[in-house]
């Protein structure tokens, strides 16, 4: 339950409550949609979706890595705020973590939770897999799925450094199986995603499926390897019990193709119960590509040029928010708690800073961004702030012969997205500006954050014997 506080009602309530639909895949570029200028890729039930909505060109995620992102979503908070930022010893949470979200924060589930809305997730927590950090501890009703990423298994390529232990699949708290077949995990969470909507018909819902795919290593069900070329179908019948991270790297379109069925399926189940226009669904990305394309950004997962965590968005809410839309302005993965908030009735927390905004006016094209600026971390360092069409990066790493070096950089985004040409030296006043802005951001965000919750003697989860 949701410790006492001080809360705000939201800006707007829906009459009645919509639905919401939060589909999120792992490591999927900027153009890793054909609606997004993806060429590798076909992604009809996508592209339908943004036919029947927006797409969203410049929505970022609070991070470029997963577990930060995933903070920066569930909370509607910069990660560093939270300090989840990084995790214990490695960039992102591993097995038998020993930190996690803090319970006491609140996540955009227990918000609808308190609102009246049955809660359900299936798909990648990697907020902490220990019991107090596991989703039904944060506001979700119904949890099936992976604590943190699928590569977090003894097939690792670092297996030798890092010794993960077998990857465990829960049942709300339970571990029900033990190293799941990867290739039907897409499948298995799309069907539980349409059994929960079907069960919760009646009454509000909020359905989060963070989509493991496509994350390495790439995984299909065989429906979709029956597409591949047959050479790829004979190397992949003689894997053996080890995975091949490098074969299954030209799987990359098909698990494209497989997760836009996925959001086909969803979108079906929700026109077949009568919740079409009673829901709001958003597609999104955690971060930026590790195989996958970012064109015209450039960047990749990780890193703070567009590419790491600028990704492919489309929103669809058929009735109110207008279709054909191309929505350019700044929005972030943070701005979902409170406008969800806002359409639900629910209420924010005024005890703590929330860094997202409520932009549903924007969405139905009544707004610019409320946003003055964004700013861009990697770990916990503030690396570049956007301010409208620039952006500025306290030191970009650039290779000058053998080494790469910091380097201070100004672009125009609106006509170089791509950050190729740097144009700092004839913007002084404008870079003073905005790293006087960035370094107010930082000082504030440390004098306003919030801890991680830790736990002595974290264990890795096993199925539990009869």
């Amino acid at each position: 339950m949701i410790p006492s506080l001080a809360f705000a009602a939201g800006a707007f309530a829906a009459d009645p409550q919509p639905n919401f639909v939060v589909i999120y895949t792992d490591d999927q570029g900027y153009a890793d949609l054909s609606c997004f200028g993806g060429k590798h890729v076909e992604t009809p039930r996508i592209d339908e979706m943004a036919r029947e909505g927006a797409r969203l060109t410049s929505f970022y995620m609070g991070a470029p890595l997963c577990t930060p992102s995933r903070a920066a979503l569930m909370t509607g908070c910069y990660p560093k705020r939270i300090d989840m930022a990084y995790g214990d010893d490695f960039s992102v949470l591993l097995a038998a973590d020993r930190k996690g979200l803090h319970p006491d924060e609140i996540t955009m589930a227990e918000m609808l939770k308190e609102a009246g809305y049955t809660t359900g997730m299936f798909g990648k927590w990697h907020l902490g897999d220990q019991p107090d950090f596991l989703p039904t501890r944060q506001g979700f009703d119904e949890f099936f799925g992976l604590p943190y990423s699928h590569d977090i298994h003894p097939s690792h390529p670092r297996q030798n450094h890092f010794q993960f232990p077998p990857l465990p699949l829960l049942e709300g708290e339970q571990v029900v199986e033990v190293g799941p077949d990867p290739d039907t995990l897409t499948k298995r969470l799309t069907e539980r995603a349409v059994d929960f909507i079907g069960k919760h018909k009646d009454e509000p819902f909020f359905l989060y499926i963070p989509h493991p795919i496509p994350h390495a290593p790439l995984a299909v069900s065989e429906e979709f390897l029956k597409m591949a070329p047959e050479a790829v179908r004979e190397q992949m019948a003689q894997e053996g019990p080890d995975i091949d991270y490098g074969l299954r790297r030209k799987l990359f379109s098909l698990a494209i193709s497989e997760i836009d069925w996925s959001v086909g399926q969803v979108l079906d189940a929700l026109k077949e119960n009568g919740l079409d226009e009673k829901t709001v669904v958003i597609f999104s990305s955690d971060n930026g590509p590790a195989a996958g394309k970012a064109h015209p950004l450039s960047g990749r997962k990780g890193s703070t040029l567009e590419g790491g965590s600028r990704v492919p968005t489309v929103i669809r809410w058929p009735g109110k928010i207008p279709s054909g839309q191309s929505i350019d302005e700044i929005l972030t993965a943070m701005d979902l708690f409170p406008t969800f908030a806002g359409l639900a009735g629910a209420k924010i927390p005024t005890d703590r800073v929330i860094d997202g905004k409520d932009v549903w006016p924007v969405l139905i094209g009544q707004a610019e961004s409320p946003h003055e600026a964004f700013f861009y971390y990697r770990d916990n360092d503030l690396k570049a702030v956007r301010v409208g069409e620039w952006k500025y990066h306290l030191g970009l790493p650039q290779k000058q012969g053998s080494k790469a070096t910091p380097v201070s950089a100004l672009y125009n985004l609106a006509q170089d997205v791509g950050e190729k040409e740097n144009v700092i030296a004839d913007h002084p006043e404008l870079v003073a500006g905005m790293k006087a802005r960035a370094e107010k951001f930082e000082r504030e965000l440390i004098e306003n954050s919030r801890p991680a919750a830790f736990v002595e003697a974290p264990r890795a989860l096993e199925l539990k014997s009869e």
